[in-house]
């Protein structure tokens, strides 16, 4: 028989749940097994999510929280622990981009909002989770979702693509500080078609520049970030920590 990727017993928090590659992930994570806990700002979006996966026989519970907020984040962990017991996963995946442009025209306040969601959001979230997993002697994972922005020159996105250096950064530093007691790595996705990245898709010159440095010559899908999650969080995952897996379609190598 083939291995099966699954998180059967297992507690998983993701954020920016409500949509795009979070609600995927969330599925993806529920059709495997987990239970999953549903984070993002607004509780309309995330009550859908969570509905349709019990509808599928999954448990899911949503959970309204500003991910640069980090009593509203303690607040998270502790509502999924009460639910649940315990957390296993975390993907932290709620991001911001406030601002398209020069990067020497910003406003301090899009650049403040930017690092407080977007790192200063991942580290508590990451502190919180790790915390409570080793008070409890278990075993975590963690996952980042980061971008190719962090490792690419990004015109016009530059300071989201400095926070997405940022988490790279964290990511393998804390993988060395955490381990063994928690894994932590990155994946870092190119353009997805999702709401999120709308100023790219919709816009045909980016568009096509973007696809002529694409070897798979196709935007990708939540799926495909849905599908490096699930095996990085997963123990069929379980020697990977540290690790940047870019799923791009061979943008950044063009």
């Amino acid at each position: 028989m083939e291995p099966v990727i699954h998180l059967t017993d297992k507690v998983a928090i993701v954020t920016g749940a409500s949509r795009g590659i979070g609600a995927e992930v969330a599925r993806t994570f529920a059709r495997a097994g987990a239970k999953v806990v549903l984070a993002s700002r607004k509780i309309e979006g995330l009550t859908a999510v969570a509905d349709e996966i019990t509808a599928a026989g999954g448990e899911a519970l949503p959970y309204a929280a500003h991910m640069g907020k980090t009593e509203e984040i303690q607040a998270l962990v502790a509502a999924a622990v009460e639910r649940f017991g315990k957390v296993d996963v975390l993907v932290n995946n709620a991001a911001t981009n406030p601002y398209f442009g020069p990067m020497l025209n910003i406003e301090d306040a899009a650049w403040d909002k930017t690092f407080e969601v977007n790192v200063k959001g991942y580290f508590a979230a990451t502190r919180e989770v790790a915390r409570h997993v080793q008070s409890r002697g278990g075993q975590g994972s963690i996952v980042n979702v980061a971008s190719v922005a962090g490792f690419m020159a990004m015109p016009l996105q530059g300071v989201y693509a400095m926070t997405k250096a940022a988490v790279i950064s964290m990511t393998r530093t804390l993988s060395v500080e955490l381990g063994p007691d928690v894994r932590i790595n990155a994946i870092a996705p190119g353009l997805i078609d999702t709401k999120f990245a709308s100023a790219l898709t919709q816009n045909e010159h980016i568009l096509e520049t973007v696809m002529q440095k694409t070897s798979l010559k196709r935007v990708g899908q939540p799926a495909d970030v849905a599908s490096a999650a699930l095996l990085l969080a997963s123990d069929m995952g379980g020697y990977f920590t540290g690790s940047v897996l870019t799923v791009d379609g061979g943008w950044s190598l063009g």
